[in-house]
């Protein structure tokens, strides 16, 4: 069978070409994909240790089977090393936690602290049967990139991934996920709490839950009073 795979980053300049067909046996993997790649390239085996890969465009893990006709994305790492931009996203579809928390992972980390706030099956006693978020999308993704961006710099971190997923969510299923990577624990787990407790009072995200017998939008958080316009000299 063949699929179409796209290349990134560094992989362009690597084989010279932004897409091509490859043919692949009936049943192959993303595994069997890479084991291709590292065949092909084998000066090149400490990237694909780190190469992150998109069927579909949907993040997938290494048994996820490939099929004919199957777009494949090979992605490498944003820009490498301790100065690679952190990863901010919101997103419409199912978050990949373990796929995800891959990807961050490097041999200079000693630590990789998760976060994965999930949707329960209920609130303050009522039965929960979904969620619904909706943001101030552009300016949800800057502020969220603003937070991860302070997050290393404050707490001497590596790297920061967040995502927040938007529109309906059932219960059990991700609606936002920081990975923080570190060298020590410490850091990682102070930079996490930080950037969840922040996030929810300043990034402009908003969550109606539905409930068997109605639906409200939640209560939000304050937002700090630096931020608020009746923090202003001109408030009465």
């Amino acid at each position: 069978m063949q699929v179409s795979v796209l290349y990134f980053g560094v992989l362009r300049d690597i084989f010279r070409r932004e897409k091509e067909l490859v043919a692949l046996p009936a049943g192959a993997t993303v595994e069997t994909l890479l084991d291709h790649y590292r065949d092909l390239a084998p000066d090149q085996r400490g990237l694909w240790s780190s190469v992150a890969v998109a069927v579909n465009q949907e993040y997938a893990r290494k048994d996820r089977l490939i099929f004919e006709g199957d777009e494949v994305a090979m992605l490498p790492p944003v820009s490498g090393g301790s100065g690679t931009a952190p990863r901010v996203e919101l997103v419409r579809q199912a978050i990949d936690t373990a796929a995800l928390v891959e990807t961050i992972k490097q041999g200079e980390d000693g630590a990789v602290v998760v976060f994965d706030g999930i949707v329960r099956n209920n609130t303050r006693g009522r039965r929960t049967t979904h969620l619904f978020y909706e943001a101030y999308e552009q300016m949800a993704v800057d502020q969220m990139r603003k937070l991860a961006t302070e997050a290393r710099e404050r707490f001497a971190v590596r790297q920061v991934l967040l995502v927040h997923r938007l529109g309906q969510l059932e219960v059990g299923e991700t609606s936002v996920l920081i990975v923080v990577a570190s060298a020590h624990r410490g850091a990682a787990y102070d930079a996490s709490r930080w950037l969840i407790d922040t996030l929810k009072s300043t990034v402009p995200i908003w969550k109606k839950e539905f409930f068997e017998d109605g639906a409200v939008w939640a209560a939000g958080e304050p937002f700090p009073t630096e931020i608020h316009p009746a923090s202003g000299a001109n408030s009465e």
